[in-house]
């Protein structure tokens, strides 16, 4: 078995490494990270989300997420606004560019979906969703990310 935990923390990497090539040629107009960050983005249905919230769900840093936001705010998908109540807090906006090209590829996300997990069960997701996100909070705990 210890021989599966090396070859599982060794296999998170290539992984992390095949999505994010994968990604970055998936789509014509951003990164895989760019993407990963706007898919954060609706996560926060109640109020838009600043760069630290962004930073505590994405696991990343403040400044890197803010060179992310900087980069998406240039190419016309993000806007950065005042919150109206507390002028200190930055809030995070998607534009209308951004919801037009989320509906582009809305029918190729599906499809790379549906080869992603084909053969596997929901039964099987639904397990591996659980062993990740234990592993997950193992990390939180350890005190890998600073962000929490």
């Amino acid at each position: 078995m210890i021989e599966h935990k090396y070859a599982l923390f060794g296999l998170f990497f290539a992984f992390h490494n095949r999505l994010q090539a994968t990604g970055d040629s998936f789509y014509e107009e951003i990164t895989c990270k760019q993407f990963f960050l706007m898919a954060c983005m609706n996560l926060f249905s109640d109020e838009p989300p600043t760069m630290n919230d962004l930073a505590k769900t994405m696991g990343c840093s403040r400044q890197n997420v803010k060179q992310i936001v900087k980069s998406l705010e240039n190419k016309g998908f993000l806007q950065i606004s005042r919150n109206e109540n507390d002028k200190r807090k930055q809030q995070i906006f998607m534009t209308e560019k951004a919801f037009s090209m989320a509906e582009k590829y809305r029918k190729k996300e599906t499809e790379f979906m549906d080869m992603l997990f084909s053969g596997i069960s929901d039964e099987e997701i639904d397990s591996t969703y659980s062993v990740i996100s234990k592993i997950e909070n193992n990390l939180k705990s350890y005190g890998g990310n600073k962000n929490e």
